[in-house]
């Protein structure tokens, strides 16, 4: 139940962010999540969208390097330590949390989503199972 975020390399300067952003937007493709790593000379945008493969091919047609990588999507209550009980879970499973970050869902206010890239994204979401926890798909994140 993995979903995919693209990743876009980005040379560290005026415009480039904003490059990247037209193409999606002239495309039609609605960004879901942004997340942005930088060093002094590039950066890295991660990316979640409702059509995964058309924005792949339209970054890549406007000369974009772009990759795509397996990342989990778990819906976290909007609540006083909503993510303090998630985290929890992750802790009692024993998965290692590489990176995350967090997005809010369109009409959905008694949720936010979390990102969580670990790993192993089949074996996290195996020991991850049963716990009640709604891990998003592909599908669900094109509704959102």
């Amino acid at each position: 139940m993995s979903i995919k975020q693209i990743s876009v390399f980005l040379e560290n300067r005026p415009g480039k962010l904003k490059n990247m952003t037209g193409v999606l937007a002239q495309a039609g493709i609605d960004m879901r999540a942004l997340s942005l790593a930088e060093t002094k000379d590039f950066g890295i945008a991660r990316i979640i969208v409702d059509d995964v493969f058309e924005a792949v091919n339209v970054l890549k047609e406007a000369d974009f390097v772009a990759s795509l990588t397996s990342v989990l999507a778990v819906a976290v209550p909007d609540e006083p330590g909503g993510l303090d009980k998630l985290l929890a879970y992750f802790n009692e499973a024993e998965v290692n949390i590489e990176y995350m970050y967090a997005f809010l869902g369109g009409n959905d206010a008694k949720h936010a989503y979390m990102i969580f890239r670990v790993a192993d994204t089949k074996a996290a979401e195996a020991k991850l199972s049963g716990k009640g926890l709604r891990i998003l798909t592909q599908e669900d994140i094109a509704q959102i």
